[in-house]
């Protein structure tokens, strides 16, 4: 892969010195401890934009060093995972007792909800996305033991996920909100590819995962369902509420947790797409299994932190 100089073409709107890189970056991603050998000579910029629940960004830095710590994590309300990809410079990055050293074109894959250290020893440029937890609807006990490694080195999906995701953290904030949103759902979509495909070399699926994945393309098939829950579902795969619910709490979740998101995920949808202009916030909710408006409103803010009326598009 071609490298180039850290700042090269993202039309970063500045570069910071390390206070306020460490504040953007905590606004952007997530709090993080960043640190420099020399606080005195440090540079660092980013560009990016948030999609709904998904972050894509580009960053570019001197030298340094972040990390995710316990006191951090305790604050958090949002559970993400970033996957990252290494577009110039060198770094090593450090979860889970593993450590992996990582070059220009290689990719990794961390969790928020536990400690972790990226440390790059020069001027570094990364593409960043960083999406909510229960879209990347794979086991967590595999999805642990593939952190802080180096996916797709040679695959034919990486080949496929390195210029997507360059191009899109660069881009991503020239683009109108639909399509933004849209690009950034795909990017996450390929990055699930990709760690699917690490996951392979791990084990094979279990009957669990199997049965896991029916019940959310279940859910996600009767969203607008104002019926849709835990019980419904169960009856539906001829399961018990209890097995169902063991399903997700694998995963750190529960299944109304993954209902709820994926009503709001379809909603922002259809509220920032300028076909649905015509339509009422309430209507659409409404249509997406929500039988309140009131409360429809109060979960959309607590979990964009907008009211639903300030992601509409404006009428020209």
């Amino acid at each position: 892969m071609n490298t180039r100089s850290p700042y090269q073409s993202a039309a970063f709107d500045s570069v910071l010195d390390l206070a306020p890189f460490r504040h953007a970056v905590g606004e952007a991603v997530v709090s993080l401890d960043v640190r420099a050998a020399d606080p005195e000579t440090f540079r660092g910029a980013l560009r990016g934009q948030a999609a709904g629940d998904v972050h894509v960004l580009t960053i570019a830095a001197s030298a340094h060093s972040v990390h995710r710590t316990e006191s951090l994590i305790r604050t958090a309300s949002q559970h993400y995972f970033k996957f990252t990809l290494l577009e110039a410079g060198t770094g090593m990055i450090v979860q889970d007792g593993r450590e992996s050293a990582l070059t220009a074109g290689d990719m990794t894959f961390y969790d928020t909800d536990r400690p972790y250290s990226l440390l790059y020893g020069d001027d570094s440029r990364l593409s960043v996305v960083m999406f909510p937890k229960d879209l990347l609807s794979l086991p967590a006990d595999q999805l642990g033991r593939l952190t802080a490694t180096r996916l797709g080195a040679d695959s034919a999906v990486g080949s496929l996920v390195r210029p997507y995701l360059a191009s899109l953290s660069e881009r991503v904030r020239d683009l109108d909100p639909h399509t933004a949103r849209r690009l950034s759902r795909t990017a996450v979509e390929m990055v699930a590819t990709l760690v699917e495909e690490g996951m392979g070399s791990l084990t094979a699926p279990s009957g669990h995962d199997g049965l896991r994945r029916r019940v959310l393309d279940y859910i996600d098939e009767h969203l607008s369902s104002p019926d849709l829950s835990p019980p419904s579902i169960a009856a539906a795969h001829y399961i018990s509420v209890r097995h169902l619910h063991g399903l997700f709490n694998d995963q750190g979740t529960t299944v109304s947790t993954v209902i709820r998101n994926r009503r709001l995920e379809r909603c922002y949808d259809e509220l920032i797409d300028p076909s649905s202009a015509d339509r009422s916030v309430t209507s659409i909710a409404l249509a997406n299994g929500f039988v309140d408006a009131a409360h429809f409103s109060r979960t959309f803010r607590a979990h964009y932190g907008l009211p639903p009326s300030g992601i509409r598009p404006r009428r020209a």
